[in-house]
């Protein structure tokens, strides 16, 4: 409990994100790494016949810690482990069933995937194994996806394990399951899907998007030009043709 108070005292001063954050990672060694950051969490929410008067003060500086264990670039080296200890904490915490403490397990699996692109691979090993909290990770994606959306950017990685994950799916569900586990996994696949739709249609808008500006530019070039019987219709189409092939190549990308 001492312990507790002291953590309390320091977070509770003004200056003491800032500081804190500043000094989050140092030498390679986190401040609040992942399995502090796993206790924590089931400290924090606990179920409610669980609470205890230290809840209170747990809930108060778990934002902060919170912050401090998820510190650092996206994408970058010293990440990686860290997003995949997370993960598996995450998948841990949701499986305790608690209404709260998957809620904020489920936010901390969505993080560790904008992370790291190899957390994608390991979401499909423990899948089918979990695929409980797999429902929770693709309903809170589906539900919210205009709040995540911009966090898949480029969206290659997850589009790509949703497709595994429906392959999944279908091998799961040509087998022997009990009721309750194909109605679990055929609400999976009914988000996946659902989201791989929404990724398509995003594609779709962008690319009639940088075709209309394509457009625009080549039609804002015709209406400055002062005299067009002068200029060399056979650059102008070299111009063109060049920024609609571009345009093309980015399309099919």
């Amino acid at each position: 409990m001492f312990q507790l108070s002291l953590s309390y005292r320091i977070l509770s001063g003004p200056k003491a994100r800032p500081i804190l954050l500043n000094g989050a990672i140092r030498k390679g060694e986190r401040l609040v790494p992942p399995s502090a950051l796993e206790q924590l969490m089931l400290l924090t929410f606990p179920a409610p016949s669980a609470r205890v008067k230290a809840t209170e003060r747990f809930e108060a500086i778990y934002p902060t810690l919170r912050e401090l264990a998820l510190a650092g670039s996206p994408g970058a080296k010293a990440m990686k482990p860290v997003s995949q200890q997370l993960l598996l904490a995450s998948v841990k915490a949701m499986k305790e069933n608690i209404p709260e403490l998957s809620k904020e397990a489920t936010d901390i699996f969505i993080w560790c995937l904008t992370q790291n692109p190899e957390c994608f691979k390991q979401w499909e090993k423990l899948y089918i194994e979990n695929v409980e909290a797999s429902v929770a990770v693709l309903r809170k994606l589906s539900d919210k996806w205009s709040q995540y959306a911009t966090k898949f950017s480029p969206p290659d990685f997850l589009r790509e394990s949703l497709r595994n994950l429906r392959a999944l799916n279908e091998e799961a569900l040509s087998g022997n399951l009990d009721s309750s586990c194909q109605a679990t996994i055929k609400l999976a696949d009914k988000y996946c899907k659902a989201i791989l739709g929404r990724l398509t249609r995003n594609s779709a808008c962008m690319k009639t998007g940088l075709l209309v500006l394509t457009l625009a530019i080549a039609g804002g070039a015709f209406a400055v030009l002062p005299n067009m019987d002068s200029w060399d219709w056979e650059k102008l189409q070299v111009v063109f043709s060049s920024t609609t092939l571009l345009t093309m190549r980015r399309m099919e990308g």
